[in-house]
């Protein structure tokens, strides 16, 4: 496992802000525009937690948990589910494929770091 956050989100504008936010903070990061790269990212180098978008061309956000939750060592890695819906369904869909976070679009740089703090044990 890296030292590295994946950042899933086919909005460039939002993967910069996430991106940005987190290396102020000190936290190293790799990017990816859908799910499918993320995949792929992710099999190449297991990232120490994932950030990532519901509405994603390829491959969505649950549908990306769900095949990164079949990788091996993915089974201690956070996912936080970023998403501009807040609908019940849609996280209890996300909490049953493995997230164990979840932050609403827009979010600010705080939240954003107070969510990955706590799900690292930071």
């Amino acid at each position: 496992m890296s030292d590295e956050i994946l950042v899933i989100d086919d909005s460039d504008s939002v993967r910069r802000l996430v991106t940005s936010a987190l290396r102020l903070a000190g936290y190293q990061t790799v990017e990816a525009s859908d799910g499918r790269i993320g995949l792929d990212k992710a099999r190449s180098r297991m990232p120490s937690a994932v950030i990532t978008d519901q509405n994603m061309p390829n491959l969505d956000g649950i549908g990306f948990i769900r095949a990164f939750r079949q990788l091996p060592g993915s089974a201690g890695v956070p996912v936080i589910f970023l998403s501009t819906e807040n609908a019940d369904i849609l996280k209890q869909k996300a909490r049953d494929a493995g997230a164990i976070g979840w932050m609403t679009k827009p979010f600010d740089d705080r939240k954003l770091m107070s969510v990955v703090k706590k799900v690292l044990g930071r």
